[in-house]
C-alpha cells in the first residue's frame, strides 16, 4: 500500500497545458504515474497573471475527465492566464500542478478558412469565410477572427492531384470572393486556402480541398 505522501506524489497531475484554437481554449493534463491515478478526480483553478486569488472552475471541480473548457474564463484575450490542477484519490489530495503562462492573443492557433467553389466554363469563383471565435456580438453572431488580427486569405490551386505539395498561390489579400480566370475547360481544379498573419508570420493549416471540373 502506498504511504499517504507517496500517494500524493503519484497521483499529482502531469503536463498541464492550454490548447487553444480560434480562442476556443481548453486545459489538458495527464494522470499521475501511479496505476491507481486513473481513478482520481480532478479540481481546476485559474487566475489572471498578477492576481493573488485563484478562482475555482465549478464545472471542473471533482471531475474524472482530463480536459476542462476555459474559453469563457480566458475571454480577455490580451491578458496572461495561469491554471492549475490537483487530483484526489481515496481521500488524499495531491499538490497543485501549474500550467505555463498562456496569453490567448499570442498563443491561440488560427484555423483555416471555409472555402466554397463555384465554377463557370473558364473560371472559378472562390468564396472564403474566416474562422469564427466563440465570442459573440451584441446581436448574437460570432465574431470572426479577422476582427482580432490583421489576417490575409491565401488561395492556392493544387495542380497535381497526385502530389498534394504542388500548390500554386493564386491570391493573397482580404477579399472574401475572388475569381480565378483563364482556366482550361474539361480540367479538374482543386482549391485550398489558409489564413496568414503577416505581423507574427503565422499561417493556419490548409482548408480542406474543394475540387471542381470546368
Amino acid at each position: 500500500v502506498l504511504e499517504k505522501s507517496d500517494l500524493q506524489d503519484s497521483i499529482k497531475p502531469q503536463k498541464v497545458e492550454f490548447h487553444s484554437l480560434n480562442f476556443n481554449t481548453t486545459l489538458h493534463w495527464q494522470p499521475g504515474w501511479a496505476r491507481e491515478a486513473r481513478d482520481a478526480l480532478y479540481f481546476v483553478q485559474y487566475k489572471v497573471y498578477g492576481q493573488t486569488m485563484w478562482q475555482n472552475k465549478d464545472e471542473c471541480w471533482g471531475i474524472s475527465s482530463r480536459v476542462c473548457d476555459l474559453t469563457h474564463e480566458t475571454s480577455d484575450i490580451q491578458e496572461p492566464y495561469y491554471s492549475r490542477v490537483r487530483a484526489a484519490l481515496a481521500g488524499v489530495y495531491s499538490s497543485w500542478s501549474l500550467s505555463c503562462r498562456f496569453t490567448p492573443w499570442r498563443e491561440t492557433v488560427i484555423g483555416p478558412p471555409t472555402v466554397t467553389v463555384v465554377h463557370s466554363n473558364k473560371s472559378i469563383t472562390v468564396k472564403l469565410q474566416a474562422p469564427r471565435s466563440p465570442y459573440k456580438r451584441k446581436r448574437g453572431s460570432k465574431i470572426p477572427m479577422t476582427s482580432y488580427y490583421d489576417l490575409l486569405y491565401q488561395v492556392f490551386i493544387v495542380n497535381n492531384l497526385l502530389d498534394e505539395q504542388h500548390r500554386v498561390l493564386v491570391y493573397e489579400g482580404k477579399d472574401k470572393v475572388i475569381e480565378i480566370q483563364d482556366l482550361r475547360p474539361g480540367v479538374s481544379y482543386c482549391i485550398v486556402a489558409k489564413m496568414y498573419m503577416p505581423m507574427l508570420d503565422h499561417s493556419s493549416a490548409y482548408s480542406s480541398r474543394q475540387c471542381t471540373l470546368l
